[in-house]
């Protein structure tokens, strides 16, 4: 009960309620602090009209807070009245909660909130009193009354009582004059605790006191709370007791209210009833609120659990927790051991790259450095060549003898020439560049770096299916889900499975980015359990719970437009059909079948000129401009006036006696469980069993031309003749 200490106090004086009163806005407020915090206003001011009480009409007139500037809404300290120039302008006080408390325009004794105060014995209101909220700070003019207007909360005062008993530590004695004892019985009859000496001295066991029933404190204590209280009387009429309640006025209100005349045109009930009524509204108004207390908490133990996992349990200001040790370092520490892994991950990467980059800087000097020293020493050969032959040919020169150097010039120029051509070649470009052509692009790199950031590293929490959304209508069922409040993980997507109806493998029937999904086309009477999961890059997620969902155990549907030919005309909600054309046109019902057992009728509205309309099932891709059954699409029965066939590609059988009219009634019956159509006249099986073997999915459908019009009645149970699964050797139903 801690938590309901401060919804007991007053807002202004901040301690526990005396005898409370009930503003028109709906907050309570002792009736001495109501006296304290009244302000005078000038009769110029207060019109008649603006004049309220706590016995008024629901609908309160409130006066203009910017007019009256009451208070300072900068907090200023100070609140005066801008149009009274005879009340000086005083300071505002502050209750213990924070509340602004004007004092009042009159000096008037302080308030007595200890001693029990009648109203009468108060001073009297001056003229014009103004009283302001002190929590919503809505204001407003007392009439005649004053303050006993306003109706006394005494449950609220009875609520304190109990609150302030139940704190007590122990119940003492009220007779005791000095330092009471503890009490140790109560007498129910006197409503008074006593100890043992003043009950022997006060409270003998004889005469008429010997029949007074002494109880326990504690018992006693419980007595009074459960003892009845007295009965409220009507505010205005004060002789007379609150037995009505006024639905407009929304407030109690006794026979002589209703007999002056000023409820006697509003709506009235039995107080009794009313506080059932009200009682009934507020525990409902309190489970919802006990669900959202449970939420909270929940939330809490949640957010509290992320501290643990966040923080370390070594992490500053934080007391060391040994139990749980490993969970509460898991997360932080981990996490951050795991960055500076990846880092030097990545740090190792780099110096590796780099080792293998110098190493390719080296091969590109050695090979530099090779290609010009074998070019250095093949220019040196040729160079110590060209030195012998010059020197050769200088001796040469110097002889004398003409005859003998003529011999050998020739050979010697020609030689000459062949050394000068490769050693000019020789020594005109170097095999290699002194600079390395390497250079080292490291801006994506860097630009990696810079960009380098945390990603999503795990895949997304189970979703939540909302199953106040979910539901299924006859062979379709809705899903929707989020994901989990705490989850801060991003969502790329979902993936939605459902199994097949009859306990069967898991399929996939969704995969995007919503949350809701309807699924259509599923088995009547069939029991389906669904799923979903959500992915991003990271991966797919945990499952949500596996939720089971029944479809309709009866098809409910109308005839399809969308898939209808163009020359079908629809009314009543597309169950009544005919033609515009002579030739006969198809038409589809809007849900298929492909298990258990089916039963629809149609009846014939119109029938002019002896037309065959044909009656039965096809698949999805029928013929639309042709009689039902000319193709291997459909499975139909066509009847006139007199006789019908059945008819399957185009194929003639079993013709039988009998034909409709205006009023006929024309029922289709399919049972996949021995996969069998069979045909109804006016209630009636016509024909054999029309086809057999009839397995997948099939569509209701009819063809007619503009002589017929049909309506179309499903949600049927089944013929009462008919037994699934029981039928003689002929093929006639039993």
């Amino acid at each position: 009960m801690d938590e309901m200490d401060e919804e007991l106090k007053c807002p202004v004086c901040g301690s526990f309620f005396r005898e409370p009163i009930i503003l028109p806005c709906s907050h309570n407020i002792c009736l001495a602090c109501a006296r304290n915090i009244l302000v005078q206003t000038p009769d110029a001011e207060s019109p008649q009209s603006s004049r309220a009480s706590g016995s008024g009409v629901s609908d309160y007139d409130y006066l203009d807070l910017d007019k009256m500037s009451l208070y300072s809404e900068a907090d200023s300290g100070y609140g005066s009245y801008g149009g009274f120039v005879s009340a000086p302008t005083t300071p505002c006080q502050k209750s213990p909660n924070g509340v602004r408390v004007f004092p009042p325009a009159v000096p008037q004794p302080p308030p007595q909130h200890h001693l029990l105060q009648h109203p009468g014995s108060l001073p009297p209101i001056p003229r014009n009193s103004c009283i302001t909220c002190p929590q919503c700070h809505r204001s407003l003019i007392l009439d005649d009354r004053g303050l006993r207007g306003f109706p006394k909360n005494r449950v609220l005062e009875g609520v304190v009582d109990r609150y302030q008993q139940s704190k007590a530590a122990a119940l003492k004695c009220q007779l005791c004059e000095k330092s009471p004892k503890e009490a140790t019985v109560m007498c129910e009859q006197c409503d008074v605790f006593y100890c043992d000496p003043c009950r022997l001295r006060c409270h003998p066991p004889r005469g008429p006191l010997a029949k007074h029933r002494l109880v326990p404190p504690a018992q006693g204590r419980i007595s009074r709370r459960t003892s009845p209280r007295k009965i409220s009387t009507c505010t205005e009429h004060e002789l007379e007791n609150l037995s009505m309640y006024c639905v407009q006025c929304k407030m109690p209100v006794c026979y002589q209210c209703l007999e002056e005349g000023k409820h006697g045109t509003h709506e009235v009930k039995a107080l009794g009833a009313m506080w059932k009524l009200h009682k009934g509204q507020l525990s409902q108004a309190l489970n919802i609120l006990s669900d959202r207390a449970t939420e909270a908490k929940e939330f809490l133990v949640q957010l509290r659990n992320m501290v643990q996992h966040i923080q370390p349990a070594d992490a500053p200001g934080r007391p060391l927790v040994t139990s749980g040790w490993g969970t509460l370092k898991e997360n932080g520490v981990e996490f951050e051991a795991c960055l500076v892994a990846q880092c030097d991950a990545l740090i190792d990467a780099l110096n590796r790259r780099k080792a293998q980059l110098l190493s390719r800087v080296n091969n590109e000097h050695e090979h530099k450095l090779k290609v010009v020293r074998d070019q250095i020493s093949h220019c040196t050969v040729k160079l110590r060549q060209t030195t012998g032959l010059m020197e050769y040919c200088l001796e040469v020169i110097k002889e004398n003898d003409p005859s003998g150097f003529l011999q050998i010039s020739d050979a010697l120029i020609r030689r000459v020439h062949m050394t000068v051509r490769p050693v000019g070649q020789g020594h005109a470009d170097p095999r290699m560049t002194s600079d390395f052509d390497l250079t080292l692009d490291s801006s994506p790199l860097l630009q990696t770096i810079h960009q380098l950031d945390f990603v999503q590293m795990k895949v997304p929490a189970a979703p939540m299916l909302q199953l106040e959304e979910c539901c299924t209508q006859n062979n379709s069922a809705t899903l929707s889900w989020k994901q989990p409040p705490l989850s801060t993980i991003a969502v790329d997507g979902y993936i939605l499975e459902l199994d097949d109806g009859n306990g069967g493998q898991f399929r996939e029937v969704y995969v995007g980015t919503e949350t809701m999904c309807t699924v259509d086309g599923l088995h009547f009477n069939s029991t389906y359990k669904s799923r979903v999961k959500a992915y991003n890059d990271s991966g797919v997620g945990q499952y949500s719970k596996t939720l089971v969902m029944q479809t309709s155990e009866i098809a409910w549907f109308t005839f399809d437009p969308a898939s209808a030919h163009p020359d079908i005309i629809f009314s009543n909600d597309n169950l009544t059909v005919t033609c515009n054309s002579y030739d006969d046109r198809v038409v589809m019902g809007n849900c298929s079948f492909s298990r258990g057992v089916h039963y629809w009728e149609m009846t014939v509205d119109r029938y002019d000129n002896h037309p065959d309309p044909a009656f039965g099932v096809a698949r999805g891709d029928v013929l639309k401009d042709v009689m039902l059954g000319k193709d291997d699409k459909a499975w139909a029965m066509y009847v006139d006036n007199n006789r019908s066939w059945f008819m399957h590609n185009n194929s003639h059988t079993n013709r039988t006696d009998g034909g409709i009219g205006k009023g006929s009634t024309v029922g289709v019956l399919l049972d996949f469980t021995r996969g069998i159509l069979i045909f109804l006249i006016n209630d009636e099986q016509q024909g054999p069993v029309a086809f057999e073997a009839l397995e997948g999915q099939y569509f209701p459908a009819i063809s007619l031309n503009r002589n017929v019009q049909v309506t179309l009645h499903t949600g049927l149970p089944i013929p009462d003749f008919y037994t699934p699964g029981e039928a003689d050797p002929t093929g006639s139903v039993c």
